[in-house]
């Protein structure tokens, strides 16, 4: 279909529907250029791959991807920043129309955005900042991750402990919640930052509790250990269990998964909490936004999915074992009504 047909279908459509005093979408009709939507193409340009939360990202991208019929093309950087920009060129040659940038670095995305936004393409970018007002950013509210997360130490552990701090800066979502952290300590001057350490080497949760075990041997009087990704929960869990200190230290984090909430659950575990959102609904808010720029509907810059705290003893009282369970419990994990708009199929629940 030709863009001069596709514009005569459109019209069409929307003359019917006004007809009969409806709007084109809620008269069953899609908007250009998803009215053949098998003739649009979208990249997700990834950064970072490793660990649940990005395979459950990836889900939700390719559920609504398949649920609005466009055509998804994935490059994997694995944490190559030139890569990752590399790719975006490679996108712009496949002459894609929509590019969802996943995480990357600030300075290796600012050029290569821009390129794609030269070339007519439509850009939204998950957790990275590519300082572009004609960018979208959707996130997790990652202040609002770490604060439930870091209020909840609070409430456990009171406002007086020493604490082992996992962060790596440069990575847009973990720079927002090192803010709140920041802001935390200021507020509480009894907090202690004993040590701060991180990595994102592969594997991500072993190089962490690589670091961990040397952290805790120097630092036998932490308590708390706040860990705002759960790749970096799952290390300093691993490095807490062989160290058998268990019953001396909680460990509150940031993201969830099925393998999270098993660790979560196991006994004398010393994950305690985590704060998150579900990031299969994440992907999918991800290829919603971008589908409303194609279509040419207005679209906030920031695009936020509500977190929620999650705790051990809440996983134990509603008998939650898995992901399924979660979004049964607490239906926001199964859908956010982020980015709906009345012209858009959702993917099957």
């Amino acid at each position: 279909m030709d863009f001069s047909r596709r514009i005569f279908m459109k019209l069409a459509s929307s003359a019917v529907a006004l007809a009969a005093g409806l709007s084109p979408a809620l008269a069953g009709g899609m908007p250009a250029p998803f009215d053949n939507a098998g003739d649009v193409k979208i990249a997700l340009v990834r950064y970072l791959s490793t660990g649940d939360f990005f395979q459950a990202y990836l889900s939700g991208v390719e559920s609504q991807a398949a649920a609005i019929g466009v055509d998804l093309r994935i490059f994997d950087s694995r944490q190559d920043a030139a890569l990752q920009a590399d790719m975006v060129d490679q996108a712009i040659a496949l002459g894609v129309d929509g590019i969802i940038v996943q995480h990357g670095l600030t300075e290796a995305m600012q050029d290569a955005v821009q390129r794609a936004l030269d070339a007519g393409i439509k850009v939204v970018a998950f957790d990275v900042n590519v300082e572009n007002p004609a960018v979208p950013q959707v996130e997790q509210s990652d202040r609002d991750l770490a604060r439930l997360a870091l209020e909840q130490a609070i409430i456990d552990n009171g406002e007086v402990w020493k604490a082992g701090y996992v962060y790596v800066p440069g990575i847009a979502p973990l720079d927002r919640r090192d803010e709140t952290w920041k802001i935390f300590r200021e507020k509480y001057a009894g907090i202690e930052e004993a040590a701060a350490f991180g990595t994102l080497d592969n594997p991500i949760a072993n190089s962490v509790a690589n670091q961990a075990r040397s952290v805790l041997q120097a630092n036998p009087d932490i308590t708390v250990m706040f860990a705002p990704y759960d790749e970096f929960a799952k290390g300093v869990k691993i490095a807490v269990d062989e160290a058998g200190l268990s019953d001396q230290i909680k460990i509150y984090s940031a993201d969830v998964s099925t393998a999270d909430i098993s660790a979560m659950l196991e006994e004398g575990s010393a994950w305690v909490a985590t704060a998150a959102t579900n990031p299969a609904v994440v992907g999918e808010v991800s290829v919603r936004t971008l589908a409303m720029l194609l279509a040419g509907d207005e679209v906030d810059h920031n695009v936020i999915v509500p977190p929620t705290l999650i705790t051990q003893q809440m996983l134990i009282d509603g008998n939650i074992k898995n992901m399924a369970d979660l979004s049964a419990k607490l239906p926001q994990f199964a859908h956010a009504e982020v980015s709906v708009p009345d012209w858009m199929p959702l993917p099957a629940r």
